[in-house]
């Protein structure tokens, strides 16, 4: 299968650990070996138990206690602790070359931003030959408030150009926002199908504004648009054909498969693997 990785970040409480847990339960379902590894020091709670824990290497409240720093100065120490030591993350990783990993990141927007740490990591994985797609989570209802919406498409811009390794933007939370098919859920729906493509000049995202701060917010809407690589993909972690359609678009993002052997198709449209193991073609499409 080869060296397999999702980089998955977000800012905090977009559903990062979420996406994970769901993505981890998929895999397993379609019989993918795949390990969930932890790089948030502040994380307590898992669904699954991390294969690789930065928590075995330092921990937040350790930190916190022993340098008496905040909450934010404390992990990006621990960050900066965890790129220093980069040969326990190698050595740990060495365990696992031929399987599919998924990494959950911190959520502090400025590890993707300003501070080169997170780059730091994806150098390493590229150096041990990992392909590698960031995986940036935002939550569906900031298309709700443009000002909250602009903010996360340029912190997913910052990443992707920051990072330089294949990348999907999704949001998540859709569930909450398709809700029960009601006239308002749909509505709620079609809404969103505007965010997808980044179409801001059908959605007036920086006329609407009034005052002294016009200029500065149409200036924004333009540089992403110059830009024109920010795009987002719908996450639903109650409807499969969503989660499927997604881990194909980053299976497909790093070429994942593409040095197995073809599969078997019976008439109904099933792929059958050496194993015995099916799964929708749709799902692969």
């Amino acid at each position: 299968m080869g060296k397999m990785c999702q980089l998955v970040m977000g800012p905090a409480g977009s559903g990062k650990s979420t996406f994970c847990k769901t993505i981890v339960t998929h895999c397993q379902a379609i019989k993918r070996s795949v390990h969930l590894i932890n790089l948030d020091p502040a994380a307590e709670n898992f669904e699954y138990t991390p294969t690789i824990d930065i928590k075995d290497l330092i921990t937040l409240d350790d930190v916190m206690e022993e340098l008496e720093y905040g909450p934010n100065g404390a992990l990006i120490y621990c960050m900066e602790y965890l790129v220093e030591n980069l040969d326990w993350l190698e050595e740990k990783l060495d365990d696992y070359v031929d399987d599919y990993l998924i990494i959950d990141c911190p959520g502090q927007i400025e590890l993707y931003t300003h501070f080169p740490i997170i780059r730091q990591i994806t150098d390493l994985l590229t150096r041990l030959s990992y392909r590698t797609c960031g995986v940036y989570v935002l939550d569906a209802q900031f298309t709700q408030d443009h000002s909250k919406f602009v903010s996360g498409a340029l912190s997913a811009m910052s990443a992707m150009i920051q990072l330089e390794i294949p990348h999907i933007n999704i949001f998540s939370k859709v569930d909450l926002l398709e809700g029960d098919g009601t006239n308002t859920s749909a509505a709620l729906s079609k809404n969103l199908d505007k965010y997808l493509d980044m179409d801001l000049d059908s959605l007036s995202l920086g006329s609407t504004t009034a005052g002294k701060f016009k200029l500065l917010n149409m200036a924004i809407v333009d540089l992403l648009q110059q830009f024109e690589i920010v795009r987002f993909l719908k996450f639903n972690i109650r409807n499969e054909d969503s989660i499927a359609y997604v881990l194909a678009q980053i299976d497909n993002a790093i070429q994942f498969g593409e040095d197995e052997e073809p599969k078997d198709i019976d008439d109904e449209g099933m792929e059958y693997d050496d194993d015995g193991s099916a799964e929708l073609m749709e799902y692969l499409q």
